[in-house]
């Protein structure tokens, strides 16, 4: 993902509302599975981690990106939003075109 199209989404997610919440009992299989049902049905979701949860926001990003296989699209606090491209024909997001390197 290029700097241009991370921007573009950190734009669409300002306006976001957390879909989820990660608390006390951190990360489980049940809030992984439905993050993951998330990102396919809406592409980009923002999560919330609450103060109880002792995990670190940035490994937690990383944890559920890998497992879902989405994009860590930025973690402000507590904060965090995901990037999953939809399939074709299926996409809601259009990203900017990356820019092509000239030589």
């Amino acid at each position: 993902m290029t700097s241009k199209q991370r921007a573009y989404l950190k734009g669409l997610a300002m306006t976001m509302d957390p879909i989820f919440q990660i608390g006390k009992s951190s990360l489980t299989p049940e809030n992984t599975a439905a993050i993951a049902e998330a990102l396919e049905a809406r592409e980009l979701i923002k999560i919330s981690v609450l103060q109880n949860c002792m995990d670190d926001p940035n490994e937690l990003a990383q944890v559920v990106a890998e497992r879902t296989r989405s994009q860590v699209v930025q973690v402000i606090g507590k904060k965090i939003v995901l990037y999953k491209e939809g399939k074709e024909g299926k996409k809601k997001i259009e990203l900017p075109k990356a820019a092509k390197k000239q030589a």
